[in-house]
């Protein structure tokens, strides 16, 4: 058909646009987008420009180089299906994880699920709904054995409940 804006794809007329096509956001398409702002300051940014605000709930470390920050989004749904995320950073604010629940998560919980070997750690995590990994992940359980690498001199240092290092109090 000359002069028609329309391509032909299959059985079906497409039109065509100057607009890119309409992609639909999934779950997790958005906590990729989220993890791809790589810091955290710059992620919760992002979570207060798209959902208005957040609660910061708890912010666990666990050894040197790992942090979790819970987070509450109460404006999270439809676009996200639960209101609660973790976000996991090394020691720089680094994102490495984020993970999307509709309930609250204990850090005890959280390590439990990531590390069932280790008797330290229990809880029963809520259902991972959607999540997101960026090139600074690794398995965390490798910072919690007694041979983990550490920045502190051992004379400044303790071990974590669990594993991991932790700056010696005294």
């Amino acid at each position: 058909m000359a002069g028609d804006h329309r391509a032909e794809r299959g059985s079906c007329r497409v039109a065509r646009t100057g607009y890119a096509w309409p992609m639909v956001e999934t779950a997790e398409t958005l906590l990729e987008k989220l993890a791809s702002e790589r810091a955290l300051g710059a992620l919760l940014e992002s979570v207060r420009q798209n959902w208005g605000s957040y609660d910061l709930l708890v912010h666990h470390q666990q050894g040197e180089f790992h942090h979790d920050v819970v987070v509450r989004v109460p404006n999270a749904k439809p676009r996200l299906p639960g209101q609660y995320l973790v976000i996991s950073t090394n020691c720089n604010g680094g994102v490495k994880e984020v993970l999307c629940f509709d309930e609250p998560v204990e850090p005890l919980a959280l390590w439990h699920f990531r590390c069932p070997e280790n008797a330290a750690f229990s809880g029963k995590l809520p259902a991972l709904l959607a999540s997101a990994r960026t090139e600074h992940w690794f398995d965390p359980c490798e910072l919690l054995a007694a041979n983990a690498r550490s920045e502190l001199k051992p004379e400044f240092r303790d071990r974590q409940a669990g594993g991991g290092w932790c700056k010696k109090l005294n």
